[in-house]
């Protein structure tokens, strides 16, 4: 049971009128700006208007020492404003409005008073651009003046209210922006922060506990945010301690905003690229909360600049490595994103990271994927996978799912992995924000929340030993029987197949008849077929003239006659390669051996056959396959000596497989009757439009 209500909801905070009203100010840049594009506005200046709310109460105080002392430090600043930030311009938004011909300039130089990391904020923003955008089709006086009236003061919104403001604003403005770069909902952060928190998190209710919290792709900061929010309720003493990276510019210029309003240490706030580096090397933290980009590239030609090396120069470390198990495919980093997460966890660390469904079963045996999951498992890593329900995002309504990864599990689920599906467990919205169409109420996230810690087995929960997602691969072959013959059938297959390289009639026309001038490659390829030409057709006329309806039923029996129709016309390695060209699977024919009496497998009867690490391979056979291949035999040739290892153990989680509930299909007769009702309507209404026609 958890030790802490993790159920815990803040008090309904309604923002709708105050954001709409924000929203609503985008009338006065319909003419200058696109619908998408409204935000590039509406949120910097939400951002100014909230700074200057803030600020008012010391501001003038601010002015006194700026004109006294312009040198002033500025951790001295921050003891008067009581915030890291300040601004020392005699400029505000209200001030502005009194000289309406030059408010661009002097919105540039209230710009320019602010401290340096406020500024750094507007500039990711590109606020000096939208100034002079505003102000050359002449709205930048309304949008300024309604800004101006709009009161988002301390007192009257909170961290916590504007953080709603923020989010709601911030929905609307990521509508129209790829899957993967999407705002992450308030009420799936809740979830996130509920299951986190709800089993071994006993020392975080310590007197002024230090708790550290890091989200490797922050985004605007909602998943840090939140996690302060719940850590204080639950502790008020608690020292909390957000870290984040983001690297894009607009989203880390918000989330920095919101650290300032906090008053977190926004040096633990940093613009950076976490495939690239991590700005906290020496840092472990308690919890970890991501939501890192879907089916984003970490290499080849769509990677970000210097993604590809930075990643593979880190992964060369080693078991030191951000990313020890492995490597997934270059075209998608959300498993670099989540073992970056546990390698920054304390010993006691937790982690909800947000996955699509692509890292639970792509790659095969020996991919990066596979590997990585199978790490998970044997080190038991993984407590519990959630599938949420579709359409939970402002702009995908793609299947998702939460991943609880904990470096010390509790003793009950040690070795286990519990799998829940709340793809039902949901609250339709009453007016759809994007493809938002559902959200988690305080209801549903404490069914979920339950179903986790009750860590029972019911209709969403399962529970299952890590080994259940580990598997050998097998090759399965039947012995080497084939027999062998001289027919013009068997001719044309050797010559697809086995002697192709040899001489290839087709591709030698095809060279000589090139309108274009051949290549370097192209040329020597077709001297190499003219070169084998005469061999090729001796051996053609040799073959031909020896066509009959025999076969011979091992290759001891067919090598002599083949000998004597090829022998100094073709090489020993032409002719093995003519032998095989002339065979076919036969079970009558002799089961071949090797020179030792060992019995030979053929390779093109090989089948693989996934078999659970814990399965006896003998018992699999006797129960999967001998009933049907009765000669058939297991091999499993994983070498991980070799300098490119062989891999053939590895892991997935099929979680749908595992929840999939069978549909009765429709009656037969009942289908037969709907069908022959939809052919009487089509006809009659056919019959009625030839009528018509006449």
């Amino acid at each position: 049971m958890p030790t802490i209500d993790t159920t815990w909801e803040e008090k309904p905070v309604d923002i709708t009128k105050e954001a709409n009203f924000i929203w609503s100010i985008a009338n006065k840049i319909r003419a200058a700006y696109m619908p998408d594009k409204y935000g590039d506005v509406i949120i910097p200046m939400t951002i100014i208007r909230r700074f200057e709310c803030a600020l008012e109460p010391t501001k003038d105080q601010v002015l006194a020492q700026y004109q006294e002392m312009p040198e002033f430090p500025a951790m001295a600043f921050y003891q008067i404003t009581g915030y890291q930030f300040y601004n020392t311009s005699k400029f505000d938004l209200k001030e502005l409005c009194n000289d309406p011909d030059n408010i661009a300039e002097n919105f540039k130089a209230y710009i320019s008073g602010f401290s340096k990391d406020v500024q750094e904020i507007l500039k990711q923003l590109d606020m000096s651009g939208q100034i002079d955008k505003m102000n050359d089709n002449n709205c930048l006086y309304s949008v300024v003046k309604a800004f101006s009236e709009i009161d988002l003061s301390v007192e009257h919104f909170d961290s916590i209210k504007m953080g709603y403001i923020f989010e709601n604003l911030i929905g609307r403005f990521y509508q129209n922006v790829d899957a993967g770069q999407f705002y992450t909902g308030r009420d799936i952060i809740k979830l996130c922060v509920s299951l986190l928190l709800a089993e071994g998190c006993d020392d975080i209710t310590d007197k002024n506990k230090v708790i550290t919290v890091i989200d490797q792709a922050c985004g605007t900061g909602g998943m840090l945010s939140t996690a302060y929010t719940y850590l204080k309720h639950y502790n008020p003493t608690a020292d909390v301690h957000l870290y984040g990276q983001e690297m894009m510019g607009q989203s880390y210029a918000v989330g920095l905003a919101e650290m300032l309003i906090k008053n977190q240490n926004i040096d633990n706030f940093k613009m950076a690229d976490t495939l690239k580096e991590d700005c906290f090397p020496d840092r472990k933290m308690r919890f970890a909360l991501e939501n890192p980009p879907f089916g984003t590239p970490w290499g080849g030609k769509d990677a970000k600049d210097g993604q590809e090396d930075a990643v593979k120069e880190e992964y060369a470390k080693g078991k030191n490595s951000r990313w020890p198990a492995g490597l997934p495919a270059s075209g998608d980093s959300q498993l670099l994103f989540l073992q970056s997460a546990l390698a920054k966890l304390e010993d006691n660390g937790r982690a909800a990271i947000i996955e699509n469904g692509s890292p639970l079963f792509t790659g095969n045996t020996a991919s990066g994927e596979s590997q990585i999951r199978r790490w998970l498992l044997e080190n038991d890593y993984l407590e519990a996978i959630v599938a949420m329900p579709t359409d939970l995002f402002y702009n995908t309504g793609i299947a998702t799912y939460i991943w609880i990864l904990s470096k010390n599990k509790s003793e009950k689920r040690r070795g286990k992995v519990q799998l829940i599906d709340a793809t039902s467990i949901y609250t339709k919205l009453r007016k759809p924000l994007g493809n938002k169409k559902n959200e988690f109420s305080p209801e549903n996230r404490a069914e979920i929340t339950k179903l986790y810690t009750d860590f029972g087995e019911n209709e969403f929960s399962q529970i299952h030993k890590n080994n259940e997602f580990i598997y050998r691969e097998y090759t399965v072959m039947q012995p080497l029987q084939r027999d062998y013959g001289i027919t013009e059938e068997r001719i044309q297959n050797m010559l697809q197949t086995s002697v192709k390289n040899f001489y290839d009639e087709a591709k030698v026309h095809e060279l000589e008849n090139s309108d274009a001038k051949l290549s370097a490659k192209d040329t020597k390829k077709l001297a190499k077929y003219k070169k084998n030409q005469p061999v090729y057709e001796q051996m053609m006329t040799a073959l031909r003239d020896n066509i009959s309806d025999k076969l011979w039923m091992s290759p001891e029996e067919f090598e002599p006659v083949l000998h004597s129709l090829l022998d100094g016309i073709i090489d020993k390695k032409l002719f093995k390669k003519v032998m095989d060209g002339l065979s076919q699977m036969d079970k009558n024919a002799e089961i071949q051996h090797d020179r030792k009496g060992n019995i030979v497998y053929d390779k093109e009867t090989a089948d693989t056959e996934i078999v659970n690490i814990d399965e006896n391979i003998d018992d699999y056979m006797q129960k999967e396959v001998l009933p049907f291949v009765p000669d058939a035999k297991a091999f499993f040739d994983e070498d991980l000596g070799k300098k490119k290892p062989v891999i053939k153990t590895g892991a997935e989680i099929p979680f749908t497989r595992y929840f999939y509930k069978y549909q009765k299909p429709e009656d037969s007769e009942k289908l037969a009757s709907e069908i022959n009702k939809l052919e009487a309507a089509i006809s009659e209404e056919m019959d009625s439009l030839f009528k018509m026609e006449d």
